[in-house]
């Protein structure tokens, strides 16, 4: 590579990288939109679920095929991406297989970078396959249209051309290195056991075109790399960086167990207190925001809710899994987790219009993205935390809302509005009076 060739390359990785630090701010900021919530309990659990989970892939696998298949493209994305090092000092400096001085060990992980990428690319076609041919039904649902169907594609479209890239790169690499008394700057390093059935195609080939096909297959690859690094915000594979901080944050509470809104706990605090004086006035706070019960908008949320949103793969496993989905009602757990992330998207936009304050859209997260139908056909049962394979949990997205349905709207169904007023006046769901508590055994 010239001198010309390095400080372009120079610029590409200030550009590609800025550009990448920059949507993750972006990322942070609509995180933090959220409210705070303490999530620094028992470390000791949380590095376990993040290592069992992000890092070892353990709920991936409860479905094996998809599991295995997944595991092949994640290992394979990370370790080859180790080589990206190497592209990174080679580009800035003009070297050629800067490591290649670790002889034996350089040759193992180039080979096992070739094998990895072979695997990488057979895992795809049955990822595509799965969702274009075979159709299963999780990826073909009514809220997995449009844009996010073919997100899916195109990822898939993505891996097979970098992963092509490099075995073609290695190949005309491994082609140049065998010209007999040496070519240019190519010395014999490297390991080739995929693209070595490769070569053969510059067979007959001028040593300058291959070369010159070796340095366009280089830059594509350095540049695909780059184009899918940033790539990463407005797709659902941004979950490849959340997953660990998502897995380390999760609730540890046992499943079922919710949380108390302060404000009603100290409340009712008060009034069992018996030496609580029911008539003294409260300090008042003529500047502070009354607290709104449950979350009607994202800023209601708080922000492990908003990182699970950023963080949802849209695999469609807790749909898949959801009993009132299963029964034909209308709501989808991933259609929770896409709409939230959409509303949060929303009015980030809206802060960067507005030079870092949110203006007032007249729209919310309740009703203009989730309905109130969705929300009270859920049955709080876990289904959709218990498979999701990164532990985002869409049901507390669903019983906050919930909650201001009830507590801010009296807008619960009728049944439950009706068994509420039942436990207010006669301190049972029943409408027999109080006198009446042989009767209630019959219900």
């Amino acid at each position: 590579m010239s001198y010309l060739d390095n400080v372009l390359f120079a610029i590409l990785l200030v550009i590609g990288f800025g550009y990448f630090f920059k949507s993750v701010k972006k990322i942070i900021r609509n995180i933090n939109l959220g409210n705070d919530v303490n999530r620094s309990d028992n470390p000791k659990a949380r590095w376990t679920n993040m290592a069992m989970i992000a890092l070892g892939q353990s709920k991936m696998v409860k479905r094996p095929v998809a599991g295995v298949l997944h595991i092949i493209v994640y290992v394979g994305f990370v370790i080859i991406n180790i080589e990206l090092l190497e592209i990174i000092i080679d580009g800035l400096f003009g070297t050629h297989r800067i490591f290649a001085f670790l002889g034996t060990t350089y040759d193992v992980l180039i080979a096992s970078f070739e094998i990895l990428a072979f695997l990488v690319l057979v895992a795809v076609v049955v990822f595509w396959s799965r969702r274009n041919v075979i159709k299963l039904k999780r990826f073909v649902s009514s809220d997995l249209k449009d844009w996010p169907k073919s997100d899916a594609n195109y990822i898939l479209y993505f891996e097979v051309v970098l992963m092509t890239l490099f075995l073609l790169m290695n190949a005309s690499d491994l082609h140049l290195q065998n010209v007999p008394g040496g070519f240019s700057h190519f010395i014999k390093a490297g390991s080739f056991p995929i693209s070595q059935f490769i070569e053969p195609l510059f067979n007959g080939m001028s040593n300058e075109l291959v070369m010159l096909l070796s340095e366009i297959f280089w830059w594509l690859h350095i540049v695909g790399i780059l184009i899918f690094m940033n790539y990463l915000y407005f797709s659902k594979h941004l979950h490849i960086l959340l997953a660990f901080p998502n897995t380390y944050f999760a609730n540890l509470n046992p499943q079922g167990q919710f949380d108390n809104l302060e404000s009603v706990t100290n409340e009712v605090k008060l009034m069992m207190d018996p030496n609580a004086d029911p008539f003294a006035a409260a300090p008042v706070d003529e500047n502070a925001v009354p607290s709104k019960f449950g979350a009607s908008d994202i800023q209601d949320l708080n922000w492990v809710q908003l990182l699970n949103a950023y963080t949802c793969t849209e695999c469609g496993r807790c749909t898949s899994s959801c009993p009132a989905n299963i029964t034909g009602k209308k709501l989808s757990p991933r259609k929770i987790m896409m709409d939230t992330r959409d509303r949060m998207e929303e009015v980030g936009r809206n802060i960067d219009a507005n030079k870092g304050i949110f203006i007032p859209d007249n729209k919310s997260l309740l009703n203009d993205y989730i309905t109130a139908e969705e929300l009270w056909a859920c049955t709080s049962c876990n289904a959709c935390v218990e498979e999701c394979p990164v532990n985002i949990s869409p049901l507390s997205i669903i019983m906050d809302m919930r909650r201001y349905l009830v507590m801010e709207q009296s807008a619960a169904p009728m049944p439950i509005n009706a068994m509420m007023t039942n436990i207010e006046n006669n301190g049972a769901p029943w409408q027999y009076n109080q006198q009446d508590r042989l009767n209630w055994k019959n219900e």
